[in-house]
């Protein structure tokens, strides 16, 4: 009898933004089901501190040093991954979400707009192009990306995060198409106020326009909680696994129930 179990044995995986919040917890649930696992983050001591307390659950997990802005860097985490463990079978591109934080767009200065496209856009595509021609002949191979319910609601605040994360929805659709030939499958989380990750934190540290924007967002959590960086994770690794073989193409909203519709 089959069981809900989800096991990646003989599997690796690469996490960029591996280093903390979700894409930290979504690494430890890949090893846990036995995968080899590499993360990739631009901070040494964040990088030191992630893999020490992965290796608490196995010592298949090796890190990689990047800016994944930047596409040559993007490339070496991906070369890395392979020249670790082999291959790789699954790609989670995340992190990188930079310091634009929520600011009404006629107060934004124009070099905030373009960081926007480094860090929330290019970001998650630079990967996803460098690993493509590795994952394809390897079965079940599959890329999870994440982003913002930015893209799907219109957010006071949010006009450049969301459209850039509207980017990453619309190419997920585009490029799952494209790779369905090659039997690789493309889907993205959507996240929206969520604790245990830094943008959180970054957010509460000191009373300001985003931190009272979303102070009342809380406040409007049907479950009354918002979600978490483990329900994050949770979604990754089910939409990574071959528990969604027939799902891809698709952005799934972890959300809390705070926003419904959308595209």
């Amino acid at each position: 009898m089959e069981t809900n179990t989800l096991t990646w044995q003989g599997k690796t995986v690469l996490v960029t933004g591996g280093t903390s919040g979700t894409g930290l917890k979504s690494a430890a649930r890949f090893l846990a089901g036995g995968a080899n696992v590499v993360i990739n983050g631009r901070t040494p001591e964040r990088a030191t501190a992630a893999l020490d307390e992965l290796r608490e659950i196995s010592t298949n997990v090796q890190t990689t040093l990047a800016d994944c802005y930047v596409y040559d860097e993007a490339a070496r985490a991906v070369a890395e991954t392979v020249d670790h463990f082999g291959a790789i079978d699954v790609l989670v591109s995340a992190g990188a979400q930079g310091t634009g934080d929520p600011k009404p767009f006629a107060d934004m200065a124009p070099d905030e707009i373009q960081s926007g496209l480094l860090t929330r856009f290019l970001s998650r595509m630079y990967p996803v192009h460098a690993a493509i021609p590795h994952l394809r002949g390897r079965p079940g191979g599959a890329i999870v990306m994440l982003t913002t319910d930015a893209a799907r609601h219109a957010t006071r605040g949010e006009s450049i995060i969301g459209a850039y994360a509207a980017g990453v929805i619309a190419a997920t659709k585009t490029i799952a198409r494209e790779l369905a030939r090659d039997h690789i499958r493309v889907n993205t989380v959507s996240m929206t106020l969520t604790a245990g990750t830094h943008s959180w934190d970054r957010i509460f540290e000191k009373e300001s326009f985003q931190s009272g924007l979303f102070e009342k967002a809380i406040s409007r959590f049907p479950f009354g909680q918002p979600p978490t960086s483990d329900d994050v994770a949770d979604a990754v690794t089910f939409l990574a696994s071959s528990h969604a073989s027939q799902i891809t193409g698709q952005t799934v909203s972890v959300n809390g129930g705070l926003s419904f519709g959308g595209w």
